[in-house]
């Protein structure tokens, strides 16, 4: 990896790949979903702000969280254009994100202590099912490990 004078404004595709970490074809799609802005120069080739530095680093440190693609960029929209996220804004974004995490956190939780019983669908749970589902009556109501799965949970 190179450092970049302080006086560079713009990088290529692949001296932004090289400082971020992340692939070039990660930032073409991310471009593509709207994250990430260019310019075009005369010759068509991708020129980054450097501000972009952060707002990747951004993206892959909230998709590392589990955060899906589509509500980082909702909040990236947030960002006045070419602007580099803050560490206000992250904060903030975090905020926003905490709702939908615990209610992540919760599915989980209900997923573990359902399965350590009964799954529901027999597969894994021979033993119990004669006891817990005779006659295969879940089956009745759709495929898949019924228990298991909340109806809130399945999407």
């Amino acid at each position: 990896m190179t450092s970049l004078p302080a006086d560079v404004q713009e990088l290529t595709i692949g001296e932004l790949a090289d400082r971020s970490g992340v692939r070039a074809s990660a930032l073409r799609f991310y471009e593509r979903q709207g994250l990430i802005r260019s310019r075009r120069t005369a010759g068509n080739q991708r020129r980054y702000r450097r501000e972009t530095l952060r707002q990747v680093a951004f993206i892959r440190a909230s998709h590392h969280l589990g955060i899906p693609l589509s509500v980082i960029g909702e909040v990236l929209a947030l960002l006045p254009e070419g602007a580099a996220p803050t560490r206000e804004f992250w904060e903030r974004a975090s905020h926003c994100w905490s709702e939908e995490i615990n209610a992540r956190i919760a599915r989980l939780e209900r997923m573990r202590d359902r399965f350590t019983a009964c799954i529901g669908c027999g597969c894994l749970s021979f033993d119990q099912c004669a006891l817990v589902n005779p006659g295969d009556r879940l089956g009745e109501h759709g495929p898949g490990p019924r228990r298991l799965f909340a109806p809130e949970d399945v999407s």
